[in-house]
């Protein structure tokens, strides 16, 4: 098996495992559960197949929400994120991004960051606006978007940083 493979399966039953029993049972204040599974879409390789991407990224998804009881809503955020991946490192990376030589080891700290932040924003404004589903709740949603995507995000980062191999 080839080892970007066997790395990626790793992380994947990984990632499941600690959402699901760790992460799902902080309930810091109350409400702020992080959802660092999504660094799982900062991990998967970029020139990957977008078509496995994205049954990945559903699979991701379904197994959460399997084990939290959330009805598909995990399984929708995350492949909306999957289908919108190479729109935000177009935006992040620039053009860069589409070339066959293109590394995370080559871009900036900052990129990176707004990357994932971009990932963890999209991913919980689909999350909250299915979850609570009411525009009249438009401040409530905006709360738990910003409460819980700024602990994930400071999650995120410091997986990707303690976790990421040197080279990437």
């Amino acid at each position: 098996m080839n080892s970007v493979v066997a790395v990626n399966i790793v992380r994947f039953v990984l990632l499941v495992l600690a959402q699901v029993l760790i992460f799902n049972t902080l309930g810091f204040l109350g409400y702020i559960n992080p959802m660092v599974y999504v660094v799982f879409f900062y991990w998967y390789p970029i020139k990957g197949n977008r078509a496995l991407f994205m049954l990945i990224a559903f699979l991701l998804g379904f197994i959460i929400d399997v084990f939290s009881d959330t009805l598909a809503l995990h399984a929708i955020a995350s492949l909306t994120v999957a289908y919108a991946r190479p729109v935000i490192m177009r935006f992040c990376f620039g053009i860069n991004y589409e070339f066959q030589n293109f590394s995370f080891k080559n871009t900036t700290k900052v990129q990176r960051v707004t990357f994932l932040g971009l990932v963890v924003l999209l991913h919980h404004v689909v999350f909250f606006s299915l979850e609570i589903l009411s525009l009249s709740h438009l401040l409530l949603i905006l709360k738990r978007v910003f409460a819980v995507g700024m602990v994930t995000l400071i999650l995120c980062v410091l997986f990707s940083s303690l976790f990421s191999p040197p080279s990437e």
